[in-house]
């Protein structure tokens, strides 16, 4: 059976490169922000999600070309294919999007974010033969996708209201919640002390309501 190899595809040209060496490891890494908000009286701020960060994958390829013939033995011809992932498609106005595979194991629609190239072993003519490169790939999973492929049940409750001339706490209580006495709840979540000094222009957080 053909051993199968890591591929990177330009999914803008449909043109690939496989790699000349399967990669030992790699590893994928995913964080996930959240905003925090002070609130008065509490041990522990109110964390607040937003969105995700993209999934990342870091892969060392390594490259070794001393052994072919002519032209063949510049091992540029693998790196500088790389390097056209990072610059700007002058018909698309950016970088290209990519797809890299490996087998049925691994399929991952992303982005080159960062690529560090090192020549380590050249010719007498000072060609380079051999190289590593640290790659650094990013997800690409635009809104539609991501939202067709796993549609939200539930709406996010929390909002944003600007106070206007003559509102008070317990009246945007009564408004957003139906109830006035949750008042305390905006309070709360906005470090309002005083709820009688509401400024015009001042931006609130409405929380959801537990």
């Amino acid at each position: 059976m053909a051993l199968t190899k890591m591929k990177i595809q330009n999914v803008d040209t449909g043109k690939d490169i496989e790699v000349l060496f399967n990669p030992k490891e790699y590893t994928f890494t995913k964080s996930v922000p959240w905003g925090e908000h002070n609130i008065h009286g509490l041990d522990a701020p109110h964390q607040e999600f937003t969105s995700g960060n993209p999934m990342v994958l870091e892969v060392e390829l390594f490259f070794d070309t001393y052994e072919k013939e002519g032209e063949e033995r510049n091992v540029r011809k693998y790196t500088d294919w790389l390097e056209t992932c990072t610059l700007v498609n002058p018909d698309k106005h950016r970088p290209p999007i990519l797809l890299v595979t490996w087998g049925k194991a691994l399929q991952f629609k992303c982005l080159l974010s960062a690529l560090t190239q090192r020549f380590i072993m050249f010719l007498d003519d000072g060609t380079p033969c051999r190289a590593i490169c640290n790659c650094t790939f990013k997800e690409y999973s635009p809104a539609s996708e991501q939202l067709k492929a796993a549609p939200r049940h539930s709406p996010d409750h929390t909002k944003r209201r600007v106070v206007k001339l003559g509102d008070t706490l317990s009246w945007i209580a009564g408004k957003e919640y139906g109830d006035p006495a949750q008042w305390r709840t905006i309070a709360q979540a906005n470090n309002i002390d005083n709820p009688m000094d509401l400024s015009p222009g001042t931006e609130l957080l409405i929380p959801p309501l537990f």
